[in-house]
């Protein structure tokens, strides 16, 4: 049938085949009065497509065309829209709608909407077509006018991908931690999200420092704007940091083999470590006298909120920041080799899948 009765995707049939990538149709949500339906130029290759379709995360509707870091053109806007118009390049992320009524919603928080539906994986109701929303490996995605945005000019496609879930990530958690002038910032894990982390932490004006088991990363991570790079390989590495960092970002995906106390000691009175690494695996035993020796608190976060994702794109305009980028050509056998260099932890530091106009035939 084609658009706009169907879209056209690359989808995984079984999590136990997870790496082969079929295309084909399949069917979008009811289009409705506050909806924008944009074609695909590029999408973002997320640690989470990874750990969804390969099981890590527990079961998964199928087949499943995943992505949420998408960006393209605007071809049909609903009737109510009034914040995107045909023909503007815009950008959707990892949460495609909210009932923006609930508490939550109200307070700008509608990135805890308990109703919300992510991007991929979701189910709609039956007033919205009762279909599972299908992500941005594909040729068109609809998306709720809240969760599409306007990519500034200056940010080219290829970069602007991997803002729209890992950037705003790590974004959110180091703006409302308050992360500027004055404020030691410790960012653990330079990957998609750590290398971002950094980036951003650094032009918010804190002085950071890099907590990474991986030495060869270090000039990377001095590039990105680190200060220092403290290797947590090296013996009683923390030791030297005892109450040094006013707020850590945790953004590694192995925090299931830290030794929590270490970390945890090396933060100022009262300072926080916070998760946005999400793994396939528990945390270590937690004890709450790992708590007390400076008063420090854990927490976590779920991407962040329509203003911060703004916010965010305004920074990377003004500071004209660039991220590390390896785009892949989308195809069968380009989703496959993008999702296995995920896996394997050899991507540096984002892949972002292009060619749709190709593989798509426009």
């Amino acid at each position: 049938m084609g658009y706009p009765d169907t879209f056209e995707g690359f989808m995984v049939e079984s999590q136990d085949n997870w790496t082969e990538f079929t295309k084909k149709e399949f069917k979008p949500k009811k289009f409705q009065e506050r909806d924008i339906d944009v074609e695909i130029e590029c999408c973002g290759v997320c640690g989470s497509d990874v750990h969804t379709i390969s099981g890590g995360w527990g079961g998964a509707p199928m087949p499943l065309c995943v992505g949420h870091e998408v960006i393209g053109k605007a071809v049909k806007v609903g009737d109510k829209v009034t914040t995107v118009k045909v023909g503007d390049r815009v950008g959707v992320g990892a949460q495609i709608w909210a009932c923006l009524e609930c508490k939550p919603c109200k307070m700008d928080n509608e990135n805890y909407c308990p109703h919300k539906i992510d991007t991929y994986g979701a189910p709609y109701p039956e007033d919205m077509g009762g279909v599972i929303a299908q992500g941005g490996y594909a040729s068109h995605i609809r998306a709720h006018e809240y969760f599409t945005f306007k990519i500034p000019d200056s940010i080219p496609s290829v970069e602007a991908a991997p803002m729209m879930c890992a950037g705003l990530t790590v974004y959110s958690p180091l703006y409302r931690a308050g992360t500027g002038p004055g404020k030691k910032v410790a960012i653990v894990g330079v990957g998609g999200l750590g290398h971002f982390a950094v980036m951003f932490a650094a032009a918010m004006g804190a002085e950071v420092y890099v907590l990474s088991h991986s030495p060869d990363k270090k000039d990377n991570a001095l590039q990105l704007g680190a200060k220092e790079f403290i290797s947590t390989q090296d013996k009683d590495w923390d030791k030297p940091w005892a109450f040094t960092f006013d707020f850590m970002l945790n953004t590694a995906d192995a925090t299931h083999n830290f030794d929590l106390a270490a970390y945890l000691g090396t933060l100022n009175i009262n300072g926080e470590m916070h998760h946005v690494g999400l793994p396939d695996k528990p945390l270590p035993e937690i004890k709450a006298q790992m708590f007390t020796p400076n008063g420090c608190k854990m927490g976590g976060s779920h991407i962040g909120n329509r203003p911060e994702m703004f916010k965010m794109l305004k920074l990377v305009e003004e500071k004209k920041l660039k991220p590390m980028i390896d785009p892949v050509e989308i195809s069968e056998a380009g989703c496959k080799k993008a999702v296995e260099s995920v896996w394997n932890n050899e991507v540096r530091y984002r892949h972002t899948l292009v060619g749709y106009d190709k593989v798509f035939k426009r």
